[in-house]
């Protein structure tokens, strides 16, 4: 998970909090929650020595209507736990695979054989994710190289058995990579990792498969709290906070996905979808890290995915909140604090994933937060 930053133009801001919530808002967002359980995941990391076994872990996504899931590696034990669960899955390919399967073709096949075509259909894996967070600048950049071929390799081994309309292959990014983002409408990919994600995106189109992408508010507004308001991140601003032509943003989420549906088609290599591969909040950790706030954003984050975003309205955003548990031992402190679920099993969060959920959206007293903002990145 890395952060970013929106600059946001102050002339276009109509920023007087107000508490006020119209009918219509309300009505609007019960015709939303009723297709959103569809579009939301959770992803389940392992990276902590008190978690469930895995046959729990897939119990308790059933039982709290969670229907998707990412796993980050071919762990075993939970793609067998996951056999006639009916969840749909991004299985991860780690970055610690990505030269043997760029460099050997059969490694690729031997990898889709063990984890996917022994699985497959009994586990409902939508997507094999090759890589996670790899940048062709900074401390994963040696491994950028291998990205792209390592998708092709596994691609063509799950060509050859047919299933390449049902199984898509892609990777992960974080924001790091978009270099502008304000407004929304002129996102643009770094001019140092174009080299890198051009032939990516071509391979999307050809292949017409999604980019994955982790988005989190949480860093863009623990980053730069000065201008980017907490209600805007938190889905509570009672306004447009940012005016993009002819499109109002209301929060930094929608504003951030943009800016990536934008980068994607403002290279003009071809339309590409995106999926939310991670989005979460810290209970705990670090600036603005609170259970409050992590309540907030999580329950209206899985409100909002039904609706799309200003640039694509009519497509719900298939979003993977991150994450399932608590996890002690990742590094920092903040990233031990996102789970939704405690290790014993116990919900953080008095929210649902399904049916359960109430039609309003989550609004409260962080419609105080003032909105300070500027234009520059």
């Amino acid at each position: 998970m890395h952060g970013f930053s929106l600059g946001q133009n102050p002339a276009s801001i109509h920023n007087k909090p107000s508490h006020g919530r119209s009918a219509s808002f309300h009505s609007y967002s019960f015709m939303l929650f009723l297709v959103a359980d569809a579009q939301i995941g959770v992803c389940y990391g392992m990276m902590g020595n008190n978690l469930p076994a895995a046959n729990e872990v897939i119990d308790l996504y059933r039982s709290n209507n969670i229907r998707r899931m990412r796993l980050y590696d071919p762990n075993q034990a939970a793609l067998q736990a996951l056999r006639n669960s009916g969840i749909e899955l991004i299985l991860g390919v780690p970055n610690s695979d990505l030269q043997g399967l760029a460099t050997n073709a059969d490694t690729a096949r031997q990898w889709v054989q063990r984890n996917v075509l022994n699985f497959w259909p009994n586990v409902k894996i939508k997507y094999v994710a090759v890589g996670n967070e790899v940048s062709p600048v900074g401390g994963s950049s040696w491994l950028a190289r291998f990205v792209l071929p390592a998708i092709q390799n596994i691609y063509q081994a799950i060509r050859a058995q047919g299933l390449h309309d049902q199984i898509k292959v892609s990777t992960s990014i974080d924001m790091t990579l978009i270099g502008n983002s304000y407004p929304p409408s002129q996102g643009s990919f770094r001019g140092d990792v174009r080299s890198y994600l051009d032939p990516i995106i071509g391979y999307l189109v050809y292949a017409s498969a999604p980019l994955l992408v982790n988005v989190y508010p949480y860093f863009s507004y623990s980053g730069n709290p000065r201008d980017i308001s907490l209600s805007y991140a938190l889905f509570t601003s009672p306004n447009v906070v940012v005016w993009d032509g002819q499109n109002g943003y209301q929060n930094l989420f929608d504003a951030m996905l943009d800016s990536v549906h934008a980068a994607l088609d403002n290279t003009r290599i071809g339309y590409v979808e995106v999926v939310v591969s991670e989005s979460g909040w810290p209970s705990d950790g670090g600036f603005g890290a609170t259970y409050d706030n992590a309540r907030v954003y999580l329950d209206n984050l899985i409100r909002h995915v039904g609706k799309g975003t200003p640039r694509r309205p009519s497509k719900p955003t298939e979003t993977y909140l991150f994450a399932m548990f608590d996890e002690n031992q990742k590094s920092p402190e903040i990233e031990k604090h996102f789970g939704l679920f405690n290790p014993n099993k116990q919900k953080k969060y008095p929210f649902g994933f399904g049916a359960k959920w109430k039609s309003q959206v989550v609004l409260d007293d962080f419609n105080n937060a003032t909105v300070s903002l500027k234009s520059d990145m």
